[in-house]
């Protein structure tokens, strides 16, 4: 199983961007997916995650702002982020528990990363 994030870059304060998280490889089934975010030299945090049935979590200081969606029929993910703010600027990662067959128990992959940077 291979998870692929894509969709960062450089914004300014206020602006939006919308990142993607494709799983691709031998998957029967994906559980919850998430977005975690990373800045160096502290502990990477839970951003957003979304269930299979689609309902969404979301930390404190991103609600209101991001919007975390799924396409089941694409195996993809996505973060919808609105009004960046400079302290948002981190390493995205998305996870996602996938089970790969019927009979086996469900894991945790994770995509490569993909950087955001709100500067002006």
């Amino acid at each position: 199983v291979q998870l692929q994030a894509s969709g960062g870059g450089l914004v300014q304060p206020g602006g939006s961007l919308r990142l993607s998280c494709a799983a691709s490889g031998k998957i029967f089934s994906i559980k919850n997916m998430g977005w975690y975010r990373q800045v160096p030299g502290n502990q990477r945090e839970l951003v957003a995650s979304s269930s299979s049935g689609g309902s969404a979590n979301y930390a404190d200081f991103v609600k209101g702002r991001f919007t975390i969606s799924r396409d089941n029929t694409k195996n993809t993910m996505y973060l919808q982020m609105d009004s960046l703010k400079p302290e948002d600027t981190a390493v995205y990662y998305c996870s996602a528990t996938v089970k790969v067959t019927a009979l086996r128990n469900p894991a945790d992959y994770w995509g490569q990363g993909t950087l955001v940077t709100v500067s002006s």
